[in-house]
């Protein structure tokens, strides 16, 4: 399963990524952390990304497909892979398609998340992040659990609010999104990929509107985890034919079904009456107990 995911700041693509990757077993990717840890291993891209981003200007669009084509070659992509954050704009959108038309890994769907904008000013409001280990946290949807610890010090998290996730910021960034991001909406709408959900509301019932929307692929992964699974030692899992697969058979097929189970009826209807016979009751009198 091959995946974007699309909205607004705040509407809650990194908590739903995060539950997709533990529910199908395929890996995030973002931009941001890709660009990151190109920079941190001081590879040829990050060190381009770094000049760019050090020079107070935009990292070009060929980096970041750069970058993307180098992760979807890690044997972990195989299975599928989630995008969040990427493509931002109609030009980036048109540059990824045919960078995984090149590699043959075509998306399977794009889910746009939808929610009012008044909502997304008080989510982003309340987002704060771990000033050790990075992890956001929402103190309105998803605040941290009172036992929880940071992974890197072992101490309750350092929580802190970035400096653009204030009302007055927030509220340009929704513009700049619905400038350049919304486009993207009838772009996957037109190649059939699109998919939206209403991301208000219970975190747990947005997951399960999430699962709807992308039902068969996550039913197929499920199944692809069990097969992987078997061979490590796991009970293999049998399932009896259901309505739904009897009536994808081919007619000749099911005509075979019907006149074996005739066939085997008609045996079975011969061998009671033999039995009902005298003679039959004898050869069962003398059968041995």
């Amino acid at each position: 399963m091959r995946i974007v995911l699309l909205g607004a700041p705040g509407s809650g693509k990194g908590t739903q990524a995060q539950r997709l990757v533990e529910r199908a077993g395929i890996p995030q990717i973002s931009t941001g952390d890709l660009l990151r840890a190109a920079v941190a291993r001081g590879t040829e891209l990050g060190r381009q990304a770094r000049e760019a981003m050090d020079g107070g200007r935009l990292v070009e669009d060929s980096l970041v497909l750069g970058m993307i084509r180098e992760r979807l070659g890690e044997p972990d992509t195989r299975r599928g892979f989630i995008l969040d954050g990427f493509p931002r704009n109609l030009a980036q959108a048109h540059a990824l398609e045919r960078l995984l038309e090149a590699l043959q890994q075509p998306l399977d769907a794009v889910v746009q998340f939808d929610v009012e904008p008044r909502e997304l000013v008080r989510r982003i409001s309340g987002r704060r992040s771990c000033a050790d280990c990075g992890r956001v946290f929402n103190m309105l949807t998803s605040p941290p659990a009172s036992s929880e610890s940071c992974p890197r010090t072992g101490a309750p998290h350092r929580l802190m609010q970035r400096p653009d996730d204030n009302e007055a910021t927030v509220a340009e960034r929704l513009r700049v999104y619905d400038e350049k991001t919304r486009p993207l909406i009838d772009f996957y709408r037109a190649r059939g990929l699109l998919r939206v959900i209403d991301a208000a509301g219970d975190v747990d019932e947005v997951t399960r509107r999430l699962a709807r929307a992308l039902g068969a692929p996550l039913r197929a992964l499920r199944g692809a985890k069990r097969r992987a699974h078997k061979g490590a030692g796991a009970r293999p899992t049998h399932h009896k034919p259901t309505r739904k697969r009897a009536a994808r058979q081919s007619p000749g097929k099911i005509a075979r079904r019907k006149r074996a189970v005739a066939r085997k009826g008609r045996a079975v209807g011969r061998g009671k009456a033999r039995r009902a016979t005298p003679a039959g009751r004898g050869r069962l009198k003398g059968r041995p107990r």
